[in-house]
């Protein structure tokens, strides 16, 4: 595995209103944080491209290292990091607490648990959500969407 970030493209982001609510689209970036690469394909696949009808991705960063999130998050343009907490070496869990500790205007992160007894963990690092594994795509897709219309209100 490299450390080196990847760069997955999505659907194109769009500023377009959604229904006949008249309600502006969220369009994303997320940063996506995991040693295993199957841990990745799940949660790309569980969040979907329109993870709700207002909060659209525009696109994924992918990371297997933590110097490699680091360096993204520190770069800017990334809107929502989802860290793996079961991540070997630093999990997502200690990376998420030193993202909020050493970065000014961090943005929200989401931190996957290795169980949900481990959310007091995930209280601990600062992370603004936490979902655990077994990972559930609905549980997954809301959290994102809520964390994403956060961020359209910085």
């Amino acid at each position: 595995m490299t450390g080196t970030p990847q760069q997955t493209p999505s659907a194109p982001a769009s500023d377009a209103l959604v229904g006949a609510g008249a309600r502006d689209v969220v369009s994303v970036q997320i940063l996506l944080h995991s040693d295993n690469i199957t841990t990745r394909d799940v949660v790309r696949a569980a969040i979907g491209r329109r993870p709700a009808k207002d909060v659209e991705i525009a696109g994924w960063r992918e990371c297997a290292t933590a110097d490699a999130v680091i360096e993204a998050v520190e770069a800017g343009g990334i809107d929502l990091p989802v860290l793996d907490g079961e991540a070997a070496k630093l999990g997502g869990m200690g990376l998420c607490r030193q993202l909020k500790s050493e970065i000014h205007e961090c943005p929200p992160v989401l931190v996957l648990t290795g169980r949900p007894q481990d959310g007091w963990l995930a209280t601990w690092s600062m992370a603004d959500a936490a979902v655990p594994h077994p990972l559930d795509p609905i549980a997954l897709a809301d959290a994102v969407a809520d964390l994403a219309r956060g961020v359209s209100h910085r």
